[in-house]
């Protein structure tokens, strides 16, 4: 079995590596943007006078970095070639967002939001796979930035555990058009302040806690009943987070996405391909913090002797080394069979190694950051150092995409036989 990199996918990251000191790097230096970067990030990023909400020149600066990538052919590389994409596999996905995390914090790959210049459209898939004629003209718009559509999933009782959501949807006609009429509400509808459309989940039949009887939306945002109850400050800000409400909100039948009853399996597409590069990028970052780390430990000398010569410095380093060189293959060796499966076949085989990457990237870089922090010192738990806004993006990725309980309870259902293949 030969684990090298493909050369193809070597001269790739070379490409992009060049590209991003030809083009990117430039732009971030430029107008002083480095403050969007450095220790002035939060401040930067954040409106904390509206609502603790983006700053609307650091989402420009995003969506020029995305331009250029896209006129440079990067940005829909896991884009099917049908879109102007390049086709890109999860495992070249998983070693790109690897790559580039690990290169720290920068204009050409934000863990924060979710930005990259090769970018991650979980919901382009989903209207790729599931969208009718109408929803599929959207793809183009989403890429561009035309259209922005948010997940409307989680819910303020039942957080990640969706079959018992209470947003409902019932059949309804206004004036002369049947439809749809939905209320509910949802939690962390990210980018809501600037969304076209929302993916919005609600039950149209079956019971509390069943799987089918869920239906997918396309619900325009400004639609009338449609209302932004808050935005939730986070543990790392700007936050683009809110909870929304939908009062009696009707959408024309044309508006339902996917299947009726079965948009749980919209929910499984997003998640997937969006999890297995989120624990890439999450390694990434933890290789980012070691290797500082280490070479912090080789420079500094107090009192005369190098950091590096202590077993103290050395052993946390040595045990979060050799957890990056196993998750690794764990991450690439899952996205690589995911490539070889269709999208059911990951749901009854493999969802279990899914979680197993994502959970344990997100640990693994809650606590590389963590060391880095106490292996630099005081400068280490300053804003100086990109350390402290890693931890903190990632110890919300442990909470708010359940990363820790419902990943973990996937894994033990296919570990006790109640999900999976061998389901009783």
């Amino acid at each position: 079995m030969d684990f090298t990199l493909p050369a193809d996918l070597v001269a790739y990251l070379g490409e992009l590596d060049r590209f991003i000191a030809r083009e990117i790097k430039p732009l971030e230096e430029e107008d002083d943007n480095i403050r969007f970067f450095d220790h002035r990030r939060e401040w930067a990023r954040t409106d904390f006078d509206h609502g603790g909400l983006p700053r609307p020149e650091w989402e420009a600066l995003l969506r020029k970095a995305k331009d250029r990538a896209d006129a440079a052919g990067h940005l829909r590389f896991a884009i099917p070639k049908r879109h102007g994409g390049k086709d890109g596999s999860n495992l070249w996905m998983a070693v790109i967002r690897e790559h580039f995390a690990s290169k720290g914090l920068g204009l050409h790959n934000d863990l924060q939001n979710e930005h990259s210049i090769v970018g991650n459209f979980p919901i382009v898939t989903m209207l790729d796979r599931y969208g009718s004629g109408e929803q599929k003209a959207m793809i183009e718009g989403s890429m561009t930035g035309k259209y922005r559509i948010t997940f409307g999933l989680t819910e303020p009782h039942h957080g990640s555990d969706a079959t018992h959501m209470e947003t409902r949807a019932v059949p309804a006609s206004r004036d002369d058009v049947k439809g749809w009429l939905i209320s509910g509400e949802k939690m962390w509808t990210t980018g809501m302040h600037v969304a076209s459309h929302c993916a919005l989940f609600a039950r149209t039949s079956g019971n509390d806690g069943d799987a089918r009887g869920i239906t997918c939306f396309l619900v325009p945002a400004k639609s009338e009943g449609v209302r932004i109850e808050e935005y939730m400050w986070t543990f790392n800000m700007p936050t683009d987070h809110p909870r929304v409400s939908f009062a009696d909100v009707f959408v024309p039948e044309s508006a339902v996405f996917g299947e009726v009853g079965r948009g749980l399996s919209l929910a499984q597409c997003f998640v997937h391909e969006n999890r297995i590069r989120q624990a890439a990028s999450s390694l990434g970052a933890a290789v980012y913090c070691i290797n500082e780390s280490v070479k912090y430990a080789r420079e500094r000398k107090p009192f005369g002797k190098a950091l590096s010569e202590n077993q103290a410095i050395q052993w946390p380093l040595v045990e979060l080394a050799t957890q990056a060189e196993m998750l690794r293959l764990l991450i690439r060796k899952t996205a690589w069979e995911m490539d070889q499966m269709t999208q059911a076949q990951v749901e009854q085989t493999l969802s279990d190694k899914v979680s197993m990457c994502n959970f344990w990237a997100n640990r693994l870089c809650c606590e590389a950051a963590d060391t880095a922090m106490q292996v630099h010192g005081g400068i280490g738990y300053s804003r100086h150092k990109p350390f402290e806004h890693i931890y903190r993006h990632h110890r919300r990725y442990r909470i708010t995409e359940g990363s820790e309980e419902i990943q973990k309870r996937k894994v033990a259902g296919f570990l006790f036989g109640y999900m999976g293949p061998g389901k009783r």
